[in-house]
């Protein structure tokens, strides 16, 4: 058995730079120690789609704005709550991070790609759509799901990052500020092998 110097995961990351990727290799090379993966975006989807929110045979995915705010907050601080009170989780989703603010003993990565073309193009063989509509999902879903965030946990943001003293009052509400993160993996300069090896050297104690 393996020893850990953190207890739980959090995995972050805007479309395309890999957060999912990670996610399914963590689980595997964890699973034998007992680490469970939830991915938040496969199961608002399958939410979605069960409750008529979303056609399926969209390529593209759906907006956070495609359910009401009482769900998305039941998923999140269920995120919240399992990193707080439980271990051996590794919680991947846009928000997972951002709602392991505060609470030790957890990992939170953020996933970046610092090349745009890359992340279009992730998109475009991901989802099979085209680049110009490529371009339009990731944006739509940025801004869109970036507003009701905002306003959702603006109180959270004041509690857990200003006065936590993480960042001022004067910044922005973003919930993928590096600030906010243990580590930051740029996924056009790493490959899914190296970037599964640095989450696996932070994590295993020396």
């Amino acid at each position: 058995m393996t020893d850990y110097t953190y207890k739980n995961i959090t995995i972050s990351g805007l479309p395309g730079c890999g957060s999912t990727t990670l996610l399914s290799l963590l689980k595997e090379a964890l699973k034998a120690d007992g680490w469970v993966g939830f991915s938040g975006g496969e199961f608002m989807r399958a939410y979605a789609i069960e409750q008529g929110l979303f056609n399926p045979s969209q390529s593209t995915h759906h907006l956070a704005t495609a359910y009401n705010d009482e769900f998305d907050r039941q998923v999140d601080n269920g995120m919240r709550e399992k990193v707080s009170t439980q271990e051996k989780w590794i919680l991947e989703s846009w928000l997972s991070g951002f709602m392991a603010q505060q609470v030790p003993g957890t990992l939170k990565v953020l996933m970046i790609c610092s090349d745009d073309a890359v992340r279009v193009d992730r998109i475009v063989n991901r989802d099979s759509v085209d680049v110009a509509e490529a371009k339009k999902s990731i944006q739509d879903r940025y801004q869109a799901n970036l507003e009701k965030w905002q306003r959702m946990y603006s109180r959270e943001w004041q509690e857990w990052v200003v006065q936590a003293g993480t960042l001022p009052s004067s910044a922005a509400i973003d919930f993928w500020r590096p600030e906010l993160y243990d580590l930051v993996i740029d996924t056009f300069s790493n490959n899914k092998e190296k970037t599964l090896q640095i989450v696996l050297d932070a994590i295993k104690a020396s």
